[in-house]
């Protein structure tokens, strides 16, 4: 069966079994002329005729018109010497299987029309009268062919399942390194998002506790400079918690998603008072009657990023105002501050991942994201999110996060000031 399958013109040996296959056909050739009365017995021109004739088959599947030409020529005038006839009809039959198993349909036919016509023209030289034995060697020489033609057609569909196989293997594996790397992508989306912004706050605290230790040491709040440590603490705790839910969700990935609820509107109202811890005035609004989830946590993880950017490169006295509401069939998200840090028309230095991520994360819900400097000074983000699903793209994968109730809240401003930022880098 491996032999059938195989291709014969790139089989390996093919040189070697071809001289093999052609010795055993000569043997049972000589078999035939010795044993079989079908003609009298060659002499030494028959039999020289005959052995010859079986010389060329080692070349059949590189050349097998040539060789059927040789072996026509040598078995013509065997056959004419009234050998023994038998004798030879098995390298034909041989010849013409190859031809038929090797090449193309159309050559098929025309060589089986040729060497039809040549034994009929044959047999009506030296044996009007044989209609029956032209009828039987004809229906051998259509046989032989059919079962080439058989043969050929059956490699080709095995060759063609093979194919497949080899294609839906090679597509399996970049399937899977797409989704290798589609993970990392949201690993590191992900811990960008959790630690950039604690590590943010807890930065911008550490001034406020600083600035309050160095503002005047002979009459230092101490109730102050309590409350900034505390606030330390609790954004530190919340770093740390959520990089524990982190590496819980990717060791437990094994055992399903393992990727937890996805985080949504009712948590913006916990990153804007986790901004306003740092000193900055923030306002809120919240307009939304109902967003899927994953656009949900999109516009999360939108606002806590651009929340980050303008805490990092605001400066002092930041005004921060965030704006969700459904218009359109779409979720507008509007962060915008009046920092007093600038950002280059890029949206920062070479290498940040800031305003990449939000980007990505708009387009994994089909929405779009524009970021840059604002009309009136400071720095904008707009993002304008389907509501309705976009089946073609799938949702973004996020991480837990805790969450407060949304609403609407009242601009807080606190008493002591936020070091300036030299420049807004690539935090964005």
């Amino acid at each position: 069966m491996a032999a059938i399958n195989r291709d014969p013109l790139t089989a390996p040996h093919r040189t070697r079994n071809d001289a093999i296959i052609a010795g055993t056909v000569a043997v049972v050739a000589v078999a035939l002329a010795l044993f079989v009365d079908d003609g009298r017995r060659p002499d030494a021109l028959g039999w020289t005729l005959l052995l010859a004739a079986h010389v060329p088959l080692v070349w059949r599947r590189s050349h097998p018109v040539r060789v059927l030409l040789v072996v026509v020529a040598c078995v013509a005038p065997y056959h004419g010497l009234d050998n023994n006839h038998a004798a030879p009809v098995p390298a034909t039959m041989l010849v013409l299987y190859t031809i038929a198993a090797t090449g193309t349909a159309r050559r098929t036919l025309l060589t089986g029309a040729s060497v039809l016509g040549v034994t009929l023209i044959f047999n009506a030289l030296t044996n009007p009268d044989g209609v029956r034995e032209v009828l039987r060697i004809s229906g051998w020489v259509v046989a032989v062919l059919f079962c080439g033609i058989d043969v050929r057609y059956y490699r080709q569909y095995v060759a063609s399942i093979v194919e497949r196989a080899v294609r839906a293997e090679r597509t399996r594996e970049e399937e899977a390194r797409r989704r290798v790397a589609e993970e990392r992508l949201r690993i590191a989306r992900d811990l960008h998002d959790l630690l950039a912004h604690s590590i943010t706050l807890i930065g911008v605290q550490t001034s406020v506790a600083a600035h309050v230790l160095a503002a005047d040491p002979d009459r230092l709040d101490r109730e102050a400079v309590a409350k900034a440590l505390d606030d330390i603490a609790d954004t530190c705790r919340g770093a740390r918690g959520e990089l524990r839910t982190t590496l819980e969700v990717l060791r437990a990935s094994e055992h399903g998603d393992g990727r937890g609820p996805l985080p949504g509107l009712d948590g913006v109202a916990h990153l804007v008072e986790a901004a306003r811890l740092t000193g900055a005035r923030v306002e809120l609004s919240v307009r939304v009657d109902h967003a899927p989830s994953a656009v949900g946590a999109a516009a999360y993880r939108i606002v806590q990023e651009s929340l980050t950017n303008s805490v990092r490169h605001g400066g002092p006295g930041l005004t921060i105002r965030v704006d969700l509401h459904e218009r359109d069939g779409s979720l507008h998200v509007s962060v915008t501050d009046d920092g007093t840090g600038t950002a280059s028309a890029s949206g920062g230095t070479p290498g940040g991942f800031g305003l990449v991520g939000m980007r990505e994360r708009a387009r994994s819900v089909g929405g779009t994201l524009d970021a840059g400097p604002g009309p009136a000074g400071g720095f904008e983000v707009r993002a304008v999110l389907p509501v309705l699903p976009v089946a073609s793209v799938p949702g973004p994968s996020m991480l837990p996060v805790p969450a407060e109730p949304v609403g609407t809240a009242e601009p807080v401003t606190t008493a002591e000031p936020v070091e300036p930022s030299a420049h807004r880098e690539e935090a964005r």
